[in-house]
C-alpha cells in the first residue's frame, strides 16, 4: 500500500517535494492558500486543495490525519508554520517534517513537538563549504549540532590502501559506515578491504574531525 503524503506550502522548497514524491509514485495531497499556485500542480498530485492551513477546519476537512507525513514548507511566515504545526500535533498526526527558516524558528518548532525539523538554507551553506575544502564531499547529513554523516569519493592519495593502513578513526575520529562500490553498499566493511578508485565513502564523525579529513585527502595530489 501506497504511503500518502501531504505538503503543505508550494513554494520552491515545497514545489521540489511534490515532484520528487510524484517521481517516487507516492499518493500526494497539495496544500496551498494561493489558488493560481495550486492550479498548477492539480494535474501532478493526487489532489490539490486551496486553502489556508492556519485554519483548524481545513485541515480537518482533508482529513489531515489519515497521512503517514505532514511536510510544512511554508515560506516566509512563521507565524502560519507555527501554527499549522501546533494545530497538526494537536490533531494528531503522526509525523510532521517542517521547514525552518531560522535557528529561533526551529527551536520553536521543536518546543511544540515537530518530528523533524529542517534547514535548507543552512545544510545548503554547509555543504557548500564542505565542497570548497573538497571537491570529492558529495553530500553531508547533519545528525546533531556537532555531528555528521559525509559522501567522500576516493582520492587518488585511497586507491589500493585497506581501511585498516589508513586508520581513520585512530587518525582523525572519523569512522567509515560503509562503501558504495557501483551498485553494492559494503556495510561495515572489514578493516583489510581496500579502497577502489570511484568507491564513495559514506563517513560519520564530529564536524572537525570531517573537515580535517576532507583537508588532509581532499585533493588528489
Amino acid at each position: 500500500m501506497k504511503k500518502e503524503f501531504a505538503v503543505i506550502g508550494l513554494g520552491r522548497f515545497g514545489s521540489s517535494i511534490v515532484q520528487e514524491l510524484r517521481e517516487l509514485d507516492a499518493n500526494v495531497l497539495a496544500i496551498d492558500k494561493n489558488e493560481e499556485v495550486v492550479n498548477e500542480y492539480k494535474d501532478i498530485v493526487t489532489e490539490a486543495v486551496i486553502g489556508n492551513t492556519t485554519d483548524e477546519a481545513v485541515l480537518r476537512s482533508v482529513g489531515i490525519t489519515n497521512f503517514d507525513h505532514v511536510i510544512v514548507a511554508i515560506g516566509e511566515n512563521i507565524q502560519s508554520s507555527i501554527l499549522t504545526t501546533l494545530i497538526l500535533k494537536d490533531l494528531g498526526v503522526e509525523k510532521v517534517t517542517v521547514k525552518a527558516q531560522n535557528e529561533y524558528h526551529g527551536r520553536v518548532l521543536e518546543k511544540i513537538g515537530a518530528d523533524h525539523v529542517i534547514h535548507p538554507e543552512r545544510d545548503i551553506g554547509r555543504l557548500l563549504a564542505h565542497r570548497i575544502v573538497s571537491s570529492h564531499t558529495l553530500d553531508i547529513l547533519e545528525i546533531s549540532e556537532e555531528h555528521s554523516i559525509v559522501e567522500f569519493k576516493t582520492t587518488k592519495n585511497l586507491y589500493n590502501k585497506s581501511i585498516l593502513t589508513l586508520d581513520f578513526r585512530e587518525k582523525y575520529d572519523v569512522s567509515i559506515l560503509a562503501i558504495k562500490r557501483g551498485n553494492q553498499i559494503i556495510v561495515n566493511p572489514d578493516p583489510v578491504v581496500k579502497l577502489l578508485a570511484d568507491d564513495v565513502l559514506i563517513l560519520i564523525g564530529k564536524d572537525t574531525d570531517l573537515s580535517r579529513f576532507e583537508t588532509r585527502f581532499g585533493t588528489d595530489e
